[in-house]
């Protein structure tokens, strides 16, 4: 059987390294990359099955990369937890009005972890994405 792959955009080091060690452990394939431009460029070659994506990461960040996954024919179906040190409620004020200035609104991500997030709500969350 295949192990299901998710890819990992995020910034900070140490976090990249605790998901990825998470996942893999947990039987999913993780793959790594450190910002918005490359997250894309990786899930344009992989396809993966679910990517975790930080909101706040320097030069392209989570939101512009979330936005080019939701417009791309190929990757728009592709789950995405988005997570950020920024609070639920204030992410969602800020897709609300950022959706307000844009013709196409972009959708609510398929779920929002808090930093510092628990292991065990990232892999609950990705089961149930997943499988």
């Amino acid at each position: 059987m295949k192990r299901k792959t998710v890819l990992i955009v995020e910034d900070e080091l140490d976090m990249r390294i605790f998901i990825s060690t998470l996942l893999e452990t947990s039987g999913y394939w993780p793959v790594l990359t450190k910002n918005g431009s490359e997250g894309l460029r990786k899930a344009r070659d992989i396809y993966p099955d679910l990517i975790i994506l930080d909101v706040m990461m320097p030069g392209e960040g989570g939101v512009q990369m979330y936005r080019q996954l939701k417009t791309d024919e190929n990757l728009m179906n592709i789950p995405v937890i988005f997570m950020s040190a920024v609070a639920k409620n204030t992410f969602a004020h800020y897709l609300k009005m950022l959706n307000a200035r844009i013709d196409s609104s972009i959708p609510e991500p398929a779920a929002y972890l808090e930093k510092p997030p628990e292991a065990e709500e990232i892999l609950k969350l990705t089961e149930r994405l997943i499988g």
